[in-house]
């Protein structure tokens, strides 16, 4: 077991020697979420209403919110559309929304690129391939500026690949193609630590795939999430928002120790007979303690 960890952790330390050319060391807290400001994780197809809402809510509402529109995962080809600015517009009611889009670390390093998010109240990263924002902007100034955004109370948020980025273990990160699940870009950009996060999860049949990692790494927390479905991260705890599931997958309590009791005619489910749990609309989860958070 140790030595599966020390093997993991180098392929950490290799991808980051790798991929960047400064690094990022933004202390917290909390164990998992940010000390200030909100995630906003979703799980990809298609946002509702009730996803937007909560996203302009944490951004400062519709006419204070700045929102810059991440379209790296995109590719080249397809980043530099403006489709995916008035995509915004329409859905959130925001008005004031930039797109930032770069392949180069150089431009990613410089004062002139961050100044979109010097004054953001909230961040989007849209779908596509999470290796290519590793290779944008992991350890660069901008990365740092999307840290302060969260330091100022903002909000991250972002969609399929743009749910996986903000894991702190880049999942689904090979350049070859999302089917392998430990590749070629290994580091997130952490804004959830200690963590691995999935997309898609019940649609395209994954849900069981984190399972063995977890179970090699019991020092990260696994989140999957369904389509149409989100998390709302503040500290270490967070709240599903959507349609569908999310699962966590935590080595310490999901290996059929325990299962769901009833306590005061509240059921509980501290842990599993599988290598998941699954949270609906409205349910909350202490990521620190690893447990769900029964609403009274």
């Amino acid at each position: 077991m140790r030595r599966l960890h020390f093997i993991l952790l180098s392929m950490i330390s290799w991808a980051s020697m790798a991929q960047t050319p400064i690094v990022i060391n933004e202390k917290s807290a909390t164990q998992h979420g940010p000390e200030k400001g909100s995630l906003l994780i979703i799980g990809g197809g298609k946002v509702g209403p009730e996803i937007w809402s909560r996203f302009v809510e944490l951004a400062g509402g519709k006419e204070k919110a700045r929102i810059v529109v991440v379209t790296a995962a995109a590719g080249d080809e397809e980043a530099l559309k403006p489709e995916h600015v008035e995509s915004i517009k329409k859905q959130s009611g925001v008005t004031r929304v930039t797109l930032l889009h770069t392949k180069n670390l150089t431009e990613a390093n410089s004062e002139a690129f961050i100044a979109p998010l010097k004054e953001a109240t909230g961040v989007y990263f849209i779908g596509g391939r999470q290796w290519r924002l590793a290779d944008s902007y992991l350890n660069t100034l901008t990365h740092q500026a999307f840290f302060e955004v969260l330091n100022r109370g903002g909000v991250i948020a972002g969609s399929s690949a743009g749910a996986s980025i903000q894991g702190s273990f880049l999942w689904r990160g090979d350049t070859k193609g999302a089917h392998i699940l430990v590749g070629d870009h290994t580091q997130g950009l952490g804004f959830l630590k200690n963590s691995a996060i999935d997309q898609h999860l019940l649609k395209r049949n994954r849900q069981f795939d984190l399972i063995d990692f977890i179970r090699k790494a019991p020092e990260l927390i696994g989140i999957g999430l369904d389509e149409s479905t989100s998390i709302v991260v503040q500290k270490d705890v967070f709240e599903v928002v959507g349609k569908s599931f999310v699962a966590v997958y935590d080595y310490q309590t999901n290996l059929g120790n325990g299962a769901a009791h009833v306590t005061n005619n509240r059921e509980e489910f501290t842990a599993s007979n599988g290598g998941f749990i699954l949270l609906s609309e409205g349910q909350k989860y202490d990521l620190k303690n690893r447990k769900v958070l029964i609403n009274k």
